[in-house]
């Protein structure tokens, strides 16, 4: 495990489209799937990350919060299957009934999408406009693994709520810290390492 941060993308960028399956029903998921939504958040997530597992139940817990807000949710897992198995599909199937997701998890196995984002660790949170301009990258909150301090999803939730209220969103955003993507072999960005 390497600890890495995000990398912080220029707010205002556009969401990059992406068309990927999604591991419960195997549905493919797009951009123009959350056409009817306001905004929209992009969650790099994986299974096996001791930083993803810590705020596990908060994921969940955001898509029920949020549910009947008018806001899409898509979590992206793109680590390298073979090298680490506990992220394959399969898997990554078994912890979204488990945890009860009501978003769509998704599997990047080109990694394409998550170079498309500049997707450096998990997790790693993207939230977009109306517009799908970039309006917060960032982090969950400040809890980490280790430092006591309780998940609560407040810097995501602040920003969330602020997207959907029309509101600017703070420009002062903490990235995200967690492992780095588990990359295939010759197939790291250039923003890697």
């Amino acid at each position: 495990m390497s600890l890495t941060a995000s990398t912080m993308l220029p707010l205002g960028t556009p969401a990059p489209d992406f068309h990927l399956p999604e591991v419960v029903y195997g549905n493919n998921i797009s951009l123009d799937t959350f056409a009817d939504q306001k905004a929209l958040l992009v969650m790099f997530i994986c299974q096996h990350c001791p930083f993803v597992k810590h705020i596990q139940t908060e994921l969940a817990r955001l898509g029920n919060d949020y549910s009947s807000d008018d806001l899409g949710i898509v979590a992206i897992s793109t680590n390298d299957a073979e090298k680490y198995p506990d992220d394959a599909p399969v898997s990554l199937k078994a912890m979204a009934i488990k945890l009860g997701f009501n978003f769509p998890l998704c599997y990047d196995e080109t990694q394409e999408t998550a170079k498309a984002y500049t997707a450096a660790c998990t997790p790693d949170f993207f939230v977009f406009d109306a517009e799908r301009k970039l309006a917060y990258r960032g982090q969950l909150d400040d809890s980490r693994p280790s430092n006591g301090k309780p998940v609560t999803g407040e810097d995501l939730r602040a920003a969330i709520a602020s997207v959907l209220a029309n509101n600017p969103v703070t420009i002062e955003q903490k990235p995200s810290i967690g492992c780095n993507i588990k990359w295939k072999p010759g197939n790291e960005p250039s923003y890697f390492g």
